[in-house]
C-alpha cells in the first residue's frame, strides 16, 4: 500500500543528494505540479524557483488564483505572462498532436529563459504515470502526447527532474493531503489548457469562448453539488461545428459546445457522470445566453475507454 510519509522522506533524501544546484519548476497550481514543487522545495529550499506561465490557454482568473496559492504556500515564485507568444505560435493550428508538441516546445523555450535568469540547471516537472503511458514510446501506442512528455524537444539545456513520475493521480492526492496542500482536491486541468478544449483551429476568439463556457460549467456544478458529490472532472469543449439556431426572432448560425463530466480514480479509465437534467438545463441556458456565438449545447455520455477524458 502506498505510504505518503515514506515516499516523501525517501524522495526528499534522493533529491537532496542528486539536485546539486538551482532548479526551476513549471507549476500550474494543480495538484501534480504543486506537490512536486513542495517536495523539491523540502529538498533544496531557496534553490527552487516556482514558475507559473500564463499561456493564454488558462481558465478564467487562473493567474490571479494561482499566485494566491503560491503566496500562501510560501514559495519562491514568478508569474510569467507569455500568452501572446503561445497564441501566436498556435494561431490556426488544428491537429491535436501538433498543438501539444508546439505547446511543449514553447514551454521549454520560456522556462529556459527563466532558468537562465535564475541560474538554474534543472527543470522539475509534475509528470505522473498516465502522462508517459499515454504519450507512448517503446511498445506502447501513443494515445495522445502530453505536452510535458511527447511535447519536449529532443535537445534542451536543462536536466529533467520528475519526482512523481511513477505515481498515479490517487497517490498524488494522498501526498497532497499529507503535505497539507490546499489544491489537493482540485479537479485536473490539462497542461495544454484550453488549446485542447478548442477543437479545430486555434483563434483568440474561439479560446475566449471556450474560457467563458468552462467558467460557466465550473460555476454551475460547484453551486449545485457539495464537494463530496461533484464529478471528478468537469469542463466544456468548443467544437468546430456551426449550426442554425434562433436568438430572439432572428436566425443565428452559431457554435456548439460539449459539456463533459466524468467519474474516475486515477484518470486511466472513467465513466460519464449521471448529471441531473435541471443542472444541464441551467448550464445550457447560461452558455447560450451569455456567449452569443454559441447556440447549441450537448452532453457527452462516453466512457473511457473508448473515449478519452479530454477530447484531444
Amino acid at each position: 500500500m502506498f505510504n505518503p510519509e515514506t515516499f516523501v522522506e525517501e524522495k526528499v533524501r534522493e533529491l537532496a543528494e542528486n539536485v546539486d544546484g538551482k532548479a526551476i519548476i513549471a507549476c500550474s497550481g494543480g495538484v501534480d505540479s504543486t506537490v512536486a514543487a513542495k517536495i523539491v522545495e523540502m529538498a533544496i529550499h531557496e534553490n527552487l524557483l516556482v514558475v507559473f506561465v500564463d499561456t493564454g490557454f488558462m481558465r478564467k482568473n487562473e493567474a490571479k488564483n494561482v499566485e494566491e496559492v503560491f503566496k500562501r504556500a510560501g514559495f519562491n515564485y514568478r508569474i510569467v505572462d507569455a500568452s501572446d507568444e503561445f497564441l501566436n505560435e498556435l494561431e490556426g493550428v488544428s491537429e491535436p498532436e501538433e498543438k501539444r508538441k508546439k505547446i511543449g516546445a514553447k514551454f521549454i523555450e520560456v522556462f529556459e529563459r527563466a532558468a537562465k535568469d535564475f541560474g538554474a540547471e534543472y527543470l522539475v516537472q509534475g509528470t505522473i504515470a498516465p502522462d508517459w503511458i499515454e504519450s507512448g514510446g517503446g511498445l506502447r501506442d501513443t494515445i495522445k502526447s502530453h505536452h510535458n512528455v511527447g511535447g519536449l524537444p529532443a535537445k534542451m539545456n536543462l536536466k529533467l527532474v520528475e519526482p512523481l513520475r511513477d505515481l498515479y493521480k490517487d497517490e498524488v492526492r494522498k501526498l497532497a493531503r499529507y503535505l497539507g496542500i490546499e489544491t489537493a482536491e482540485r479537479q485536473p486541468f490539462p497542461g495544454p489548457g484550453l488549446a485542447i478544449r478548442v477543437l479545430g483551429p486555434i483563434t483568440r476568439e474561439r479560446v475566449d469562448m471556450a474560457r467563458e463556457a468552462n467558467a460557466i460549467v465550473e460555476e454551475e456544478i460547484e453551486k449545485y453539488y457539495d464537494f463530496e458529490s461533484r464529478p471528478w472532472q468537469y469542463f466544456a469543449v468548443l467544437l468546430p461545428v456551426r449550426s442554425v439556431g434562433v436568438h430572439g426572432d432572428k436566425r443565428a448560425y452559431g457554435y456548439t459546445v460539449v459539456v463533459r463530466m466524468v467519474e474516475s480514480l486515477d484518470g486511466m479509465s472513467a465513466t460519464y457522470f449521471r448529471a441531473e437534467h435541471e443542472l444541464l438545463d441551467r448550464i445550457a441556458n447560461r452558455i447560450t445566453r451569455e456567449i452569443k456565438e454559441i447556440n447549441r449545447v450537448v452532453y457527452d455520455i462516453t466512457n473511457k475507454p473508448p473515449g478519452t477524458i479530454e477530447w484531444e
